[in-house]
């Protein structure tokens, strides 16, 4: 697809009228198998494991807002966030050496540690916001280096253009996390990644109804690798969910610059109130990364953690929100807060939660689309129950 603003790759990257009935709207194509024309033959198609009419609109619509038209560039859907980045980590081998962002969500910790730790792949954590750091930690057998940027639910962010350029330097593929801001707000294949992840839940469907992830490469090689693994593995994204991503994605741009816009407010809000220890927003030229936040994303969203410096005031604050929800997830056109302690980091050791900087008092909030001067008031109330 040639070159657009952001707007109209949304509402048209994978999105052409469909040939046979000229539908405007992708259809849904909710076929198991599809018939051959021949013995080896087909329409393109044969079975949806390997492949859905619904799913490749959606993988075209993922590499072109990621790649705004750069050749070479696929896009791969599944069934989850952690089942895309499941299919990234398949690519390497028994003896590989992984470095992976040291503050990340705890789902991936939990991944990297109790399981793929298993199959003889070495782990190690590294903060990339140490540069040396990570030069110090590459072997001669590191065959990747994950990031998450910013990071859930600290919002610490990684210079990707600096790590790619040591990466490359020694033969080693970048992956990045680019959940947390979307393709809206953050370019990482123009900062020099090899690959980008989504978990497709969050912002690209916006609507907290369907749970996805996917993979965007930008080589022949890592492409046929990844859809060996769709293939073999299975844990591809049902034609109903492609659907739902779909439809999501036409309303990226109007529904991120309104969580902007609120995210911005809310943090500039929150950072005043006495009874928060601590705000981690990129956007506050107080965060220690905001000149990285400027020069590297195109926004910055609207996620943030705040510290209450207790559970005791966490779990005052989390049962008088009103319009914010007690929930887990993000990216909806809802507002959300969570335990990051008791959720999204549950699975990880008070020690390892503790390394990361995930206390007990800290609560990460997924700033919606609703009206800022509400959830202002909603969270000056919940605050005001802490006592």
């Amino acid at each position: 697809m040639p070159s657009y603003q952001y707007e109209t790759l949304a509402v048209h990257a994978g999105q052409h009228p469909d040939p046979l009935t000229g539908a405007v709207n992708v259809p849904l194509y909710l076929s198991s198998t599809f018939e051959l024309t021949g013995i080896g033959t087909d329409k393109g198609w044969d079975y949806s494991r390997a492949g859905n009419p619904t799913r490749d609109r959606l993988e075209l619509a993922l590499a072109a807002l990621e790649s705004n038209g750069r050749p070479g560039v696929k896009g791969f859907a599944f069934a989850t966030g952690m089942a895309a980045i499941s299919a990234l980590l398949a690519h390497l081998h028994s003896g590989d050496h992984l470095i992976c962002s040291h503050n990340v969500y705890g789902g991936t910790a939990r991944l990297l540690d109790q399981i793929i730790s298993h199959y003889g792949i070495a782990i190690q954590y590294v903060d990339m916001g140490n540069l040396d750091a990570l030069r110090a930690a590459i072997r001669p057998n590191t065959k990747l280096i994950y990031c998450e940027t910013p990071s859930n639910p600290l919002m610490q962010l990684t210079d990707i253009r600096a790590v790619a350029e040591i990466a490359h330097a020694h033969g080693i593929e970048v992956s990045v996390d680019n959940t947390f801001l979307s393709p809206m707000l953050q370019s990482p294949l123009e900062l020099g990644a090899d690959i980008v992840m989504h978990s497709t839940t969050k912002f690209l469907n916006g609507h907290s109804d369907g749970l996805g992830g996917a993979l965007i490469t930008t080589t022949q090689q890592q492409a046929e690798r990844t859809l060996l693994v769709q293939k073999a593995v299975g844990a591809t994204l049902s034609p109903l969910e492609c659907f739902l991503i779909l439809r999501g994605i036409k309303t990226l741009p109007l529904r991120m610059r309104q969580h902007e816009e609120n995210g911005r407010a809310i943090a500039a809000w929150l950072a005043t109130h006495p009874k928060v220890k601590q705000v981690n927003y990129p956007g506050l030229a107080t965060h220690p990364q905001h000149a990285l936040a400027v020069r590297q994303q195109k926004g910055f969203g609207s996620m943030m953690s705040i510290d209450l410096g207790s559970v005791e005031a966490a779990r005052r604050f989390l049962a008088a929100i009103r319009i914010f929800l007690n929930a887990e997830s993000l990216g909806g056109v809802e507002s959300l807060a969570s335990h990051s302690s008791t959720t999204t980091h549950a699975a990880l050791s008070p020690e390892r939660k503790l390394e990361m900087g995930i206390t007990e008092g800290l609560v990460r909030l997924s700033i919606g689309i609703e009206h800022k001067d509400d959830l202002i008031a909603d969270l000056e109330q919940a605050l005001a129950a802490i006592g």
